[in-house]
């Protein structure tokens, strides 16, 4: 299955969940958020493709500390190749962020994910005080204990 990544930091954030983590940044996003940080990810023509295995490998290769954030655009854009993804990262601390709402996250990504930071960003309610967030109306909660 083919995917579409904007761009990969690796093993470098302080600030997409807890620890030094490595983050996946998908390409195409649906919210379009005023003020967004990552207006590139949007169009999700202009990302690279990958397919999910060749993706999988560079992260096990390259992820040091098993610590993933995927971000954006919005991964649920391509929730099937995110699925397929985690699938095959079973060992990994997984976070995903969402501009949607935790109702909108399907219980297949919800039950082999460690956290989740949903929620639009809003300018008008940005944050730098709040842990892994944008803006006070978005929660980032642990979601699954037992992968853990």
């Amino acid at each position: 299955m083919k995917v579409y990544i904007n761009s990969i930091r690796f093993n470098r954030s302080l600030v997409d969940g807890p620890g030094v983590r490595t983050v996946v940044f998908f390409q195409g996003c649906d919210i379009h958020c005023k003020g967004c940080q990552n207006p590139s990810s949007w169009n999700i023509e202009d990302g690279i493709p990958y397919d999910v295995e060749e993706l999988v490998d560079l992260l096990k290769q390259k992820v040091i500390n098993k610590k993933l954030t995927l971000s954006g655009g919005e991964p649920l854009l391509q929730k099937n190749a995110v699925i397929e993804l985690i699938d095959k990262l079973p060992d990994f601390d997984i976070v995903l962020y969402t501009g949607h709402d935790l109702n909108e996250v399907p219980s297949e990504i919800l039950q082999k994910i460690n956290y989740i930071k949903t929620g639009a960003f809003v300018e008008e309610l940005k944050t730098s005080t709040t842990p892994y967030v944008g803006s006070t109306n978005q929660n980032f909660m642990k979601v699954n204990h037992a992968k853990m």
